[in-house]
């Protein structure tokens, strides 16, 4: 087994999904419907078929693809190995025991202006925990005069039959602290641990929307309103150049994750692979613009970083990403 850990940077930035209390955020909204595409689309990928100069679904509208340059999936029912996780470092989980609880995160370096966003990935879980997928302005977290935009797929630890989209918004005012935020919960029907799937976010100057395995969950539209603020209409505030992430980390708000107590350590999020498709403004569609399969025993540096700052419960540290058969692993775990 080649296995090759992620040396750290020395940038640091700090990101916040929701607040460090548990009177911060919560989802306020139930959903669990999903909408069916035509069956005249091909679906983009759920690991399972290649994609043609065929429409693929991007959203609840047929809108097109590129096909010049697509990779294919390569068999019907590929599936990624899932390893059996490493134990901790300090042996099995002990409640009398003192520990300090690291995660991770990884970081992309480029910036994107809308854009078409996938990752098959098994997800992560357990009480308190968060597994996600997100798309976040670098310096929303310096707040006073910068503004706040992200979009977020989230695997709260408390259910992993669940999901939570979200959209979180703040005009760059320094009297302003508190976020626009539009979390749904929404159903799996399936324990999204024990599988890969498919998770795509859609961003485009029109709507955002959410995807997974190909189907349209979640579609908010240029004009929805959510409150009194210039955030208000957030797809329309939602101007500022973003990164793409993944992260796992431990939240300090039971209400939302659950209650986090270290038990059930470690757990590992697992990608698959990773495409980005570009906006085209003419067409209203998305060109095809990178993959990355996580071949080899490193990631590609000048594409990802990782973190290395607090994030609630838990600190990001390098030794906690890895690079193994064609999977990059992000893990929580403990030591004494």
């Amino acid at each position: 087994m080649n296995i090759k850990f992620i040396l750290p940077t020395c940038i640091a930035l700090a990101f916040v999904a929701c607040s460090d209390n548990d009177n911060g955020l919560s989802p306020v909204e139930q959903s669990s419907e999903t909408v069916n595409l035509s069956s005249t689309t091909v679906p983009v990928s759920s690991g399972a078929l290649p994609l043609s100069s065929a429409s693929v679904p991007a959203s609840s509208e047929t809108l097109p693809l590129s096909s010049e340059t697509v990779p294919p999936v390569s068999s019907a029912s590929a599936q990624p190995p899932i390893d059996e996780i490493p134990p901790a470092v300090d042996g099995p989980f002990d409640p009398s025991k003192k520990y300090k609880y690291y995660g991770a995160e990884l970081t992309g370096k480029e910036t994107f202006l809308y854009g078409r966003f996938e990752a098959r990935m098994r997800m992560a879980a357990t009480s308190g925990t968060v597994s996600s997928m997100f798309l976040n302005y670098d310096f929303s977290w310096k707040r006073g005069e910068e503004p706040w935009n992200e979009i977020d797929i989230e695997v709260l630890g408390k259910d992993p039959s669940k999901w939570q989209s979200n959209i979180l918004t703040r005009e760059g005012d320094p009297s302003i602290n508190d976020l626009t935020s539009t979390e749904k919960i929404h159903d799996f029907n399936y324990d999204a641990t024990k599988e890969f799937h498919l998770y795509a976010i859609v961003w485009t100057p029109e709507y955002i929307a959410w995807e997974i395995d190909s189907v349209v969950v979640r579609r908010d539209e240029l004009g929805q309103t959510h409150g009194t603020h210039a955030d208000a209409d957030q797809v329309k505030f939602m101007t500022m150049e973003q990164t793409l992430r993944f992260n796992l980390w431990a939240s300090k708000t039971p209400s939302w994750t659950g209650k986090f107590t270290g038990e059930g350590l470690p757990v590992e999020q697992h990608i698959d692979y990773v495409r980005v498709y570009s906006y085209d403004p003419a067409t209203k569609g998305f060109v095809f613009k990178w993959q990355d399969d996580f071949d080899g025993d490193a990631i590609d540096y000048s594409r990802w970083s990782e973190g290395n700052w607090e994030m609630e419960n838990v600190m990001y540290r390098d030794l906690n990403i890895r690079v193994e058969h064609g999977l990059v692993k992000l893990r929580l775990d403990y030591e004494e």
